[in-house]
């Protein structure tokens, strides 16, 4: 189970939205690069990154943020948020990104996505971001009318390493992570599923280690972690199954 902490990058800056609203933004931390290395010292071993702007803009918009950030941490980094074509896939490979999430090139353009897995195997994820079931594209501004398991299912077998399953209704609320849904998302797929949105406490951890959700990858966690009610060093220490 790994535990992806988040950065969420708007204006060169590290925020957290609600329910996916750039007008509801708060600022945690002005450089993001320091605050990737705090994550780094706590013990976490795996960056998850949004380039909001990018994401909306449908190109990279925080490629300065993200290039300091590389530079200053040893972790792997996924990172999604504007990558659309190719030649950006490339572009943050070759910069150090481990895996690149592709979101609405996934509703909009999936032979790209697919193609880019084929190319890349284990280096791209898809991110499925779902408000009442169906998937939202656009930083979340657009909606389809594609279901989340009917969208995964189109990309079995073709190499994509991971599948971000968010609860936008929940994303930033602090109101505990869509287990049911993210799990029944993962027992329809073969590729393996990360969990995001909500999560507000070491219970929703505790929820991650039960029985059923054993096929989950991991999940994220973002606002619980930065207004502290969620404790870096408990929530570690249970998934690795030591005493808190």
């Amino acid at each position: 189970m790994i535990l992806f902490p988040a950065i969420d990058l708007k204006e060169g800056k590290c925020v957290r939205l609600q329910q996916g609203d750039m007008a509801r933004a708060t600022i945690f931390n002005h450089d993001p690069a320091q605050q990737a290395g705090l994550f780094e010292s706590q013990g976490f071993r795996y960056l998850h990154i949004v380039d909001l702007d990018g994401a909306f803009a449908g190109k990279p918009v925080n490629g300065e943020a993200v290039d300091r950030i590389l530079e200053s941490v040893a972790m792997p980094v996924q990172l999604g948020g504007g990558i659309r074509d190719m030649a950006t896939v490339e572009g943050w490979l070759s910069k150090g990104v481990t895996r690149v999430i592709l979101g609405t090139a996934a509703v909009r353009d999936p032979e790209f996505v697919k193609n880019a897995a084929m190319h890349h195997p284990g280096r791209v994820a898809v991110g499925l971001d779902a408000r009442d079931g169906r998937v939202a594209v656009q930083g979340w501004a657009e909606s389809s009318d594609l279901e989340a398991l009917e969208l995964a299912k189109r990309f079995e077998d073709v190499g994509v390493a991971a599948i971000i399953y968010t609860d936008i209704a929940r994303d930033g609320l602090l109101k505990g992570l869509n287990l049911e849904a993210t799990i029944a998302l993962a027992e329809g797929v073969s590729i393996p599923v990360i969990a995001s949105g909500g999560l507000a406490s070491l219970d929703d951890v505790r929820a991650l280690l039960e029985p059923r959700a054993a096929g989950l990858e991991g999940a994220i966690t973002g606002r619980a972690l930065y207004d502290g009610r969620l404790d870096a060093r408990a929530a570690l220490s249970l998934i690795a199954g030591l005493p808190l």
